[in-house]
């Protein structure tokens, strides 16, 4: 109990959840009396990142920096107004095309949320948008960043479920595109209630001009997958790819990304990588706290004796991990949580892959969720939105989220035609 007492009040008071992890693993040893365990802490620590896997991570946020900087947003807002611009809602079409297109580089919904905002929050406000409408219509659709491949968030959870990062960035495809599609459904039924303005229509010399210009950026994702697929190269490969495409378009093509911006541009990446590693390591050692605690054998008996059914688990699961993400980071709880509810899931005979998107897509939403949802802080501080004007705004594009989770949910094949299609 001092134990579990620890870890709670710790979250409680704010502390960051790396030493939320580490400390109640110090906790449990010395309570426990178990100080032999301590011969052991650094080579758990160590095996938490050895892994040839973790690689992609520091490397698709480098070439997220890295196009970033190299002028690709721009372009791809630009292309994107170019082809959906003169629609009734256009700049909100556009804000969901860019952001689409943007999620296939970045991998980070807050990163997304963050660029995403000090771009087409003032320009949409401009053309005559509510501000609160303009500020949830990016949060929103920056929450494709970690479903549309690359994926840092699939990474993870693909190397706790030892299972082909490879599949899992091919199953978020589909779920990707829904999302997509159902924020664009939305922006219609809202565009024509409330009249919402329209940009001039751009003539198809415009648009082949603004397509040309995006063509090194739409070739990340196509490489990637495209790469993956074929067998020539591995997703932490990819990666590698990746940044170097982003080197020479930002540099040769586009002419933007300067020399003196490099040290900001890895400060940055190993900034953010150092977060996800510190949260790895610190995960790995609470995995001693489950483990001499048999919490997964323990939860996966209790579930077993609540249903027989792989449905009804996974209503479970979604209710449990949307409460969740309205208290814990995303990622935390990605690591935290993948232990104990992998094993569940495989007395269920549920797909691994399967339930990896549906974690991860319950993850990202409860990333806007108050009271705590990271990315409705962000994008209230970016827009400068009040935050329960904000949460008043995003609402009925989390409802039509639901919807998306509930078919990837009881609708698996939705999820893993695509990739079964495929040997990975």
């Amino acid at each position: 109990m001092t134990v579990f007492f620890s870890f709670f009040s710790l979250l409680f008071l704010r502390v960051p959840i790396f030493i939320v992890l580490g400390a109640t693993s110090i906790i449990y040893i010395f309570s426990t009396g178990n100080n032999g365990l301590f011969d052991s802490v650094p080579q758990r620590l160590f095996s938490g990142v050895d892994n040839f896997s973790l690689l992609a991570i520091p490397l698709f946020m480098l070439a997220g920096e890295l196009m970033n900087y190299g002028g690709i947003t721009s372009r791809l807002i630009n292309f994107a107004k170019a082809i959906v611009g003169h629609y009734k809602g256009g700049l909100a079409y556009v804000n969901v095309v860019a952001n689409t297109f943007l999620a296939s580089i970045l991998g980070s919904s807050l990163a997304q949320t963050a660029m995403m905002s000090r771009v087409m929050v003032p320009a949409m406000e401009k053309e005559g948008y509510q501000r609160e409408f303009s500020t949830a219509t990016t949060a929103a659709a920056a929450m494709l960043g970690p479903i549309i491949p690359p994926s840092m968030i699939f990474i993870i959870y693909s190397i706790h479920a030892e299972t082909s990062i490879g599949r899992m960035f091919i199953a978020g495809i589909m779920p990707g595109i829904l999302l997509a599609l159902s924020f664009i459904l939305f922006i219609i039924y809202y565009g024509h209630r409330h009249n919402l303005p329209k940009s001039d229509k751009q003539s198809l010399k415009q648009i082949r001009a603004s397509f040309y210009q995006v063509i090194p950026a739409l070739s990340v994702p196509v490489i990637i997958i495209v790469g993956i697929l074929s067998g020539i190269f591995t997703a932490t490969e990819s990666a590698a790819i990746a940044c170097l495409i982003a080197i020479l378009a930002g540099a040769l093509f586009y002419r933007e990304l300067k020399l003196k911006e490099l040290p900001k541009i890895l400060i940055n990446t190993a900034t953010t990588t150092a977060t996800v590693t510190l949260l790895i390591v610190t995960a790995k050692l609470f995995g001693l706290v489950l483990t001499f605690e048999r919490i997964p054998q323990l939860i996966t008996e209790w579930m077993v004796t609540l249903t027989d059914s792989p449905l009804v688990f996974l209503l479970i699961v979604n209710l449990f991990l949307l409460l969740v993400g309205m208290f814990l980071d995303g990622i935390a709880s990605l690591i935290l949580l993948s232990p104990i509810l992998i094993p569940v899931a495989m007395a269920f005979n549920i797909d691994p892959i399967h339930l990896g998107v549906v974690m991860c897509l319950n993850i990202v939403i409860g990333s806007l969720t108050p009271p705590v949802g990271a990315g409705l802080f962000v994008a209230s501080s970016i827009a400068e939105v009040k935050l329960e004007t904000l949460v008043k705004a995003i609402w009925p594009f989390l409802a039509v989220s639901l919807v998306v989770l509930a078919l990837i949910t009881y609708f698996p094949q939705l999820i893993l035609w695509l990739p079964n299609m495929v040997s990975l």
